[in-house]
């Protein structure tokens, strides 16, 4: 819309410049009356301006294909015919007694229709070229749209992905306690509705903050906690620096629910998960290490569905491969992700 609105502004100033041009160039050089020469100019000036608005109207629904350019230079020339044709016959019409300026009207045909073509031709190229843009534009837009509704779509499926896994293993936790200590199973059922019910307010959200995160996160290990008692224990670690940071929701329990199965599954042992989040260079350092027996067990050389989810979720978001990475060494499996702090603050809910 500002485009057209740039585009007739200068057509107009343009035609006005011409129609001045024209007449001082009729008044001063061929010496022809002041009403002739403005008569002229005007008559001339804006039928041109009206062929080549024409012409430029109707390229706008019909552009031929390249090899047919053949078609643009005859409808150019046609439509210069029909313009020149039509501003004589006024022209003469207009003065048919002064035979002076009629012999000079004569004369200046062949000019004047090289100059009113190259003017109609240079705009119908130019609108063909702007056309021809604003479809590259245009094309460019819708598939920038559809990637994005692909790449939200595929975002949704894979945080959907990661919750039933979870609710079955609440689930069943919550039967074996409901016989042997009932109070702890309606403790986990409580706790396990506000985890739900915190999922459920996160769905619309691209971005939380990182206390938020780590609250959220804190409800799905109470919930943990209470279906491993004393043998499972959490240390959070956070610089004042990244209260006001922010990551995608529900990134970190695939993280903690990873360190959790590889930590505790094989051991009848007391383990201690340590999440730590720092900042540096504009990244948000978010750390999750556990212990493993590595005589029982083998730890993950690549990563598992949570982990890969994860490590999806942040090439879709940040088209980057290197903000997750793993290591196992001494006994400890170290997840670490990096967030670039790069979010759109108007999509913060």
């Amino acid at each position: 819309m500002l485009a057209n609105k740039l585009f007739r502004r200068t057509f107009i100033s343009a035609s006005y410049v011409f129609i001045l041009a024209h007449a001082a160039l009729l008044l001063f050089w061929f010496k022809i009356s002041d009403s002739i020469a403005w008569t002229d100019s005007a008559v001339h000036v804006i039928l041109l301006a009206l062929a080549s608005l024409s012409i430029s109207f109707s390229l706008s629904y019909y552009r031929p294909a390249k090899g047919k350019m053949v078609f643009v230079l005859a409808y150019t020339v046609a439509q210069t015919i029909m313009w020149l044709g039509v501003s004589t016959l006024i022209m003469q019409y207009l003065f048919p007694n002064d035979q002076g300026y009629l012999d000079w009207l004569h004369f200046a045909l062949p000019v004047r229709f090289i100059i009113g073509w190259l003017v109609i031709v240079g705009l119908a190229f130019k609108s063909l070229s702007w056309y021809d843009m604003e479809e590259q534009r245009d094309e460019l837009e819708r598939k920038d749209t559809t990637e994005r509704l692909a790449r939200e779509a595929e975002l949704y499926k894979l945080r959907q992905q990661l919750q039933p896994h979870f609710l079955f293993n609440s689930l069943n936790s919550i039967n074996a306690l409901i016989m042997l200590r009932p109070q702890e199973a309606r403790q986990m059922v409580l706790k396990l509705s506000d985890f739900l019910r915190g999922t459920l307010k996160r769905e619309d959200q691209h971005w939380i903050s990182l206390p938020d995160e780590l609250q959220y996160l804190q409800l799905y290990l109470d919930i943990e906690k209470v279906r491993f008692g004393h043998r499972l224990s959490t240390n959070v670690i956070a610089t004042e620096e990244t209260k006001d940071l922010k990551i995608p929701p529900m990134l970190l329990q695939p993280v903690v629910e990873n360190a959790i199965k590889y930590g505790l599954y094989d051991t009848t042992e007391a383990i201690t998960i340590t999440i730590e989040s720092w900042v540096e260079e504009g990244l948000l350092y978010i750390q999750v290490q556990n212990p493993y027996d590595a005589t029982l067990q083998q730890p993950q050389t690549g990563t598992g569905f949570g982990l890969a989810s994860i490590r999806r979720r942040l090439y879709l978001l940040f088209a980057r491969h290197d903000l997750l990475e793993t290591t196992a060494k001494e006994n400890i499996y170290t997840t670490l992700i990096k967030v670039p702090q790069l979010y759109d603050k108007s999509s913060n809910n």
